[in-house]
């Protein structure tokens, strides 16, 4: 579904210019249910904001759903929006609309793109997120975990390939973001919907299959879901329990970019002493060992 290769995105003021992403690669398969997480200003926000049409890289190759997002003309990038992506943003205020009960909301995005369906399509996504019973609700009326899934409903109005999330779970409660996960996931399960979510939430490592973790720009390491884990999920009736922390959910990778280069954590480059940047580097084995430099 994503495939980026040596993505790099660049800001410029009047006074400097500010890397966001530096030689960043990535794939996304479809109908994958992916997270990535990082530190504030991290990138990640950044990276979704590239495959999501919103904003175009500097320099690298980017293609979704078999799509050049360089090559895109302004027309074609508006009907990518449109019709491949959907979004859900952590600020309800930027996913409905207050005035408009919540069925209306979810029936704006087939009004503005002549799409059909209507009322009873928007019903029916509601549905498949489980506010129809509170469907002439409006925002006010809704908690903030209703309004996030509102917000999906939203999202999922034009049929999109690809649903992105933008930190949807920074302002609710523990409970009401495991709801939340729950509907990502049965959206996946039984959609084949492919799905990115950025956060820089720690915790949704146990709910999601694979997580990447982008520092400085760039994705340093992988964690993959353990396909025993992911029966155990299969069997649970909530995700409101889950110790997402737990190294038994998830092998974790270091992830090495096109020249063999890997980013080492500074927590593990601090545990050895390693203080300034110069290393050791020795073959044992089947294995390669990093030491600190000689004194």
């Amino acid at each position: 579904m994503v495939d980026c290769d040596n993505l790099v995105k660049i800001y410029k003021t009047e006074d400097t210019e500010v890397m966001a992403l530096q030689g960043l690669d990535c794939k996304i398969e479809k109908g994958e249910l992916m997270a990535i997480i990082g530190n504030s200003g991290s990138g990640k926000s950044t990276f979704l904001n590239m495959i999501g049409g919103l904003d175009r890289p500097t320099v690298g190759r980017l293609y979704v759903d078999g799509l050049d997002l360089f090559k895109l003309s302004e027309k074609e990038l508006v009907a990518y929006k449109r019709n491949v992506v959907g979004f859900v943003w952590q600020n309800s205020a930027r996913n409905l609309i207050p005035y408009l009960p919540a069925w209306q909301n979810v029936q704006m995005p087939m009004l503005l793109t002549n799409k059909s369906g209507g009322r009873e399509r928007a019903y029916e996504l509601l549905d498949i997120v489980g506010l129809s019973h509170k469907k002439n609700r409006r925002l006010s009326e809704l908690s903030g975990g209703e309004q996030q899934r509102v917000a999906i409903a939203i999202a999922l109005a034009n049929n999109p390939k690809l649903l992105l999330a933008d930190e949807p779970t920074g302002s609710v409660d523990p409970a009401t973001s495991a709801r939340i996960f729950e509907t990502f996931r049965r959206l996946n399960r039984e959609m084949g919907l492919t799905i990115v979510i950025v956060t820089h939430d720690m915790s949704v490592a146990g709910k999601v299959n694979r997580v990447a973790n982008i520092r400085d720009g760039k994705i340093s390491s992988e964690r993959i879901m353990r396909s025993d884990y992911a029966e155990y999920l299969k069997s649970l009736d909530t995700l409101e329990a889950i110790d997402a922390s737990s190294d038994e959910s998830h092998e974790e990778y270091a992830v090495l970019d096109r020249n063999g280069r890997v980013q080492i954590p500074d927590e593990f480059l601090r545990s050895i002493g390693i203080t300034g940047n110069k290393v050791r580097m020795e073959l044992s084995g089947d294995s390669i060992v990093i030491k600190p430099q000689k004194n």
